[in-house]
């Protein structure tokens, strides 16, 4: 067991390092934030004076190293734009995005896999076919053509709720609703084919012919063998909670952590789009973590197998 902990682990910390490290390089590729920040007017002096303050000047290699090192001593660095540390504008930020993401996960899990089930239990009848319909019309509209659609229903059309901001509690149904209902879809797509696939394997139907009740039979082999690849789009979804929240937050102009790197991108705010990209990197490879111990408690074979 802790051997493959420990596999787990070191392929945790070499993605975060692979990811910042390329987040890094792009960046600095795609532009001067000297030039951005300070203004297409501002003087040479003034540029030259903004790149030596904030370390642009020195060579690329030269200014990793420097990242790198300040990383594992705990500094992520300082805004360009009003100096403030990078880590402290994006705590502040994450609270609103919580509030949206995790009741939109909720949502996904509670339509999203009973749906799925119900589909498979009931294959080809009426039911499935109107959750697959469902489903792939939720899979396939993009989140900002579902958002901007809902906007222009219940907020325009109807009055009932608001189109943006973060005032109340009912501004933050509109994008919740909208983050939950393609989740949900690509949840009950998945639940659907992972049962379908258990209750076709032989020991599914030799405890039919036993005379196991069928109830005991889905609840006590079909669900749990059907359940390793269920958790895998849930882990997913759990590591891309702030990730998937960039555009909805855009659309409903939500003061959360994915509004705040699309702003930060185009001002070229290095050390806070590094900073986001850093979080948004390790809760995809803490929920990875945790899916891979899953199989392992799930599946025991899996761990002999990576052990």
């Amino acid at each position: 067991m802790l051997r493959f902990l420990g596999f787990r682990l070191l392929r945790a910390a070499i993605t975060i390092v692979m990811v910042v490290s390329f987040a890094f390089v792009v960046l600095r590729l795609s532009g001067d934030p000297a030039q951005i920040i300070m203004g297409a007017d501002a003087p040479p002096e003034a540029i030259a004076a903004f790149r030596r303050a904030w370390g642009l000047e020195e060579p690329l290699w030269l200014q990793y190293l420097r990242y790198f090192g300040a990383i594992f001593s705990g500094d992520l660095g300082r805004s360009m734009r009003d100096g403030r540390e990078a880590i402290a504008l994006v705590a502040e930020r994450i609270p609103a995005t919580l509030a949206l993401t995790i009741p939109a996960l909720l949502i996904k899990l509670g339509i999203g896999i009973p749906a799925g089930i119900t589909a498979a239990l009931h294959r080809n009848s009426l039911v499935d076919r109107a959750v697959m319909v469902l489903a792939v019309a939720g899979f396939t509209v993009p989140s900002f053509v579902l958002g901007l659609l809902l906007v222009l229903v219940f907020a325009v059309q109807l009055g009932w709720l608001p189109s943006g901001g973060q005032e109340s509690w009912r501004h933050a149904i509109l994008p919740i609703v909208t983050m939950g209902v393609g989740g949900a879809a690509v949840l009950a797509r998945f639940t659907r084919s992972a049962m379908l696939e258990v209750l076709g394997q032989p020991y599914i139907r030799t405890a039919s012919a036993k005379g196991v009740p069928w109830r005991a039979v889905v609840w006590g082999h079909a669900l749990p063998n059907a359940a390793i690849p269920t958790v895998t789009i849930i882990g997913f979804m759990v590591g891309s909670l702030i990730a998937g929240a960039v555009v909805v937050e855009s659309v409903f102009s939500w003061p959360g952590v994915g509004r705040l790197l699309v702003v930060a991108v185009a001002n070229r705010d290095l050390a806070v789009v590094q900073c986001i990209l850093l979080l948004v990197a390790a809760t995809m490879v803490a929920a990875n973590l945790v899916v891979d111990l899953l199989y392992g408690a799930l599946d025991p074979r899996l761990r002999q197998r990576a052990g």
